[in-house]
């Protein structure tokens, strides 16, 4: 053990102050709590989806009311993290390496969904587009529709994830400063260049780490897409909204199928944001 190594080693015992009860204690408490509302909550999932088998189970899959729910939920979350991506970037490049007026006020703006209800930014949808909204006339007298459709339900879901991208794009990009940039400008690559050849390497992690929580949040967004989504049974249902509509009907194995693949959507990103977290605190080098 080199001699770095040893003195974290011995900063982290300096910090271990509380008797060895009261650790085992606090880890107990943790481990059985983690259990009691995580993982028994994922193992009844998982039990009830298979409990009259699995061709059951697949059946319930299989039902083309499923296979659209499917379907669909995979639609909006392209679409949404796809533009959420372009926006996310866009935006973290601009606040962690440029200053202008309004900065402190477009953060403000990224953070606004994780501060408003997503039933509450479903209803300004409805206001904006429904039948008496503000644009609601003109998109009937052209026969444009956005609620009760896929657009509107693309549109709220894209709302209620867009901070994920950037709030995980702005710090990363402001602890690595503008020195790269500013050496690579002066070696006469243009901006683009610079994007693409410099900021874009050291950022990768960060971009996958973003993309995979934005597409986590799209896929099991409900509130918003309930508002807006007009519950049609095999044309606007997500599978969130499924899950619910086949649990009031007592089709508890189907409700229990569909919610096994949001449950396994969720380890999958556990999983994976760990490995993404690893990769984010090694540091990060260009061409890495």
């Amino acid at each position: 053990m080199n001699q770095p190594q040893i003195l974290i080693t011995s900063a982290r015992e300096d910090l271990r102050t509380e008797p060895r009860i009261i650790r085992v204690v606090l880890i107990a408490m943790a481990v059985t709590f983690l259990t009691v509302f995580v993982v028994l909550p994922l193992v009844v999932v998982f039990a009830q989806a298979f409990s009259k088998g699995v061709f059951a189970y697949f059946s319930a899959l299989s039902d083309p009311e499923a296979l659209s729910a499917i379907k669909l939920t995979l639609m909006v979350a392209a679409i949404s993290v796809g533009l959420n991506l372009v926006f996310g970037v866009i935006a973290a490049w601009a606040i962690a390496k440029f200053d202008f007026r309004g900065k402190t006020f477009l953060i403000s703006l990224i953070d606004l969904p994780f501060s408003v209800s997503p039933v509450i930014s479903g209803l300004v949808f409805v206001l904006l587009f429904g039948a008496q909204g503000f644009w609601g006339p003109w998109l009937q007298a052209n026969d444009v529709h956005i609620l009760f459709a896929v657009p509107g339900i693309a549109l709220a879901t894209i709302f209620v994830t867009f901070p994920f991208v950037a709030r995980a794009l702005i710090p990363l990009m402001q602890e690595q400063g503008t020195q790269e940039e500013e050496a690579a400008i002066s070696l006469g690559a243009s901006g683009l260049q610079t994007f693409f050849r410099v900021t874009l390497p050291n950022i990768k992690w960060g971009v996958l780490y973003g993309v995979l929580l934005c597409n986590a949040r799209a896929m099991g967004e409900f509130g918003a897409v309930s508002v807006v989504s007009g519950h049609i049974r095999g044309e606007t249902n997500t599978m969130p909204l499924l899950v619910e509509i086949l649990y009031n009907e007592y089709q508890f194995v189907a409700a229990f199928a569909i919610a096994s693949l949001l449950a396994m959507l969720a380890l999958i990103t556990l999983v994976a944001k760990t490995i993404l977290e690893r990769h984010l605190d090694e540091g990060q080098l260009p061409g890495d």
